[in-house]
């Protein structure tokens, strides 16, 4: 499995650029994304971000200055990066990271848009979480 989605472009290259915070994926199709570190750390896929289901969500801020300390290959489908504000569960689907570079100006846009409904500052810093709701499996 290439892919989650059959048939779908898979990298060929995948550059970290650690003064710019910008990963650089070229794609088997042609098309090569550069995408911020930063948008990256916002729109993790890890229930940590996403939560566990509609509505729960936890907006991210804070996040401008992020850089990716390592990145690990996850079978022959996805990346999991380590962020230097020690996030590290999401794990970033070929497919994934096609669509965020792809809709880099929808996903910034999103952003932008729960930013100022929550009435957020993009660089203020994260609030101190309480106890994890989430159950050990």
């Amino acid at each position: 499995m290439a892919g989650l989605t059959p048939g779908a472009p898979t990298p060929e290259s995948i550059t970290l650029h650690a003064q710019s915070r910008v990963l650089e994926v070229g794609f088997s199709d042609g098309a090569v994304f550069r995408i911020p570190y930063e948008l990256l750390r916002i729109s993790s896929p890890s229930a940590e971000v996403k939560g566990h289901g509609p509505g729960q969500e936890i907006l991210q801020t804070g996040k401008r200055e992020v850089e990716i300390v390592d990145l690990q290959q996850v079978g022959h489908y996805a990346v999991q990066p380590l962020f230097s504000d020690g996030h590290e569960s999401g794990i970033y689907s070929w497919d994934l990271l096609y669509d965020i570079g792809a809709r880099q100006a929808e996903h910034w846009a999103e952003y932008e848009r729960r930013l100022a409904e929550a009435g957020a500052d993009r660089d203020a810093p994260m609030p101190k979480s309480g106890p994890s709701t989430c159950s050990p499996s």
